[in-house]
């Protein structure tokens, strides 16, 4: 299996002015595509692992040889992540989710309600120490929780599963917002695509 760079569902200004076209376009073909390349070059040493899922790769790390076991954490929690991450947001989105919606619902039982549930994302998103992500997930007994990530490392790995995941890497945020975590934070909850989010939540709950 070659991986491949996912198409990008928007323009790169699409996420316009919260996310500047110049950081997507940067973090789409220079970060995202590297990431593809590494993960691609690790499985050309170990052809007879090539063709399993990356999911299953990563939520059996300890299976892939250790030889490359770093590269595939590293690239290919990195691509993983970013093929998920580009699908959580749109153009024109950033509304609440939709009343009475699976996610709605689900947030409201674990964290009260939207606006409690985005105090306490946001907080864990800034408080990631250096690269890393924020996550909402499905955890193993079946329920919403928040976690985060260091580096690239994927939710997979520790038998999560993705519903909604902000990348807190300097590279996502830094032309725009400069140091300015926190801002980038605030402004991201503007292109957040709910009904993504909601997809996700029940592809497989």
């Amino acid at each position: 299996m070659k991986y491949e760079l996912p198409k990008l569902p928007y323009a790169y200004d699409a996420l316009e002015p919260y996310i500047d076209a110049r950081t997507m376009e940067i973090h789409y073909t220079k970060h995202h595509q590297a990431y593809v390349n590494n993960l691609n070059a690790a499985l050309e040493k170990h052809p007879e692992i090539a063709d399993r899922p990356l999911e299953e790769l990563l939520g059996d790390i300890a299976s892939v040889p250790e030889d490359i076991r770093n590269a595939v954490r590293n690239h290919g929690g990195g691509h993983s992540n970013h093929s998920f991450f580009w699908t959580i947001m749109a153009k024109d989105a950033g509304k609440e989710p939709v009343e009475g919606s699976p996610i709605m619902k689900a947030i409201g039982s674990a964290f009260g309600d939207v606006a409690k549930f985005k105090d306490e994302f946001g907080k864990a998103a800034a408080g990631v120490f250096g690269s890393g992500w924020a996550w909402l997930v499905v955890d193993r007994a079946g329920t919403l929780s928040l976690v985060t990530t260091p580096n690239q490392d994927s939710p997979l790995m520790n038998g999560h599963r993705p519903v909604l995941g902000l990348d807190v890497w300097e590279h996502a945020y830094y032309l725009k917002h400069q140091s300015d975590r926190k801002g980038y934070i605030g402004d991201w909850w503007n292109v957040v695509n709910w009904a993504a989010v909601n997809d996700h939540f029940t592809s497989r709950s």
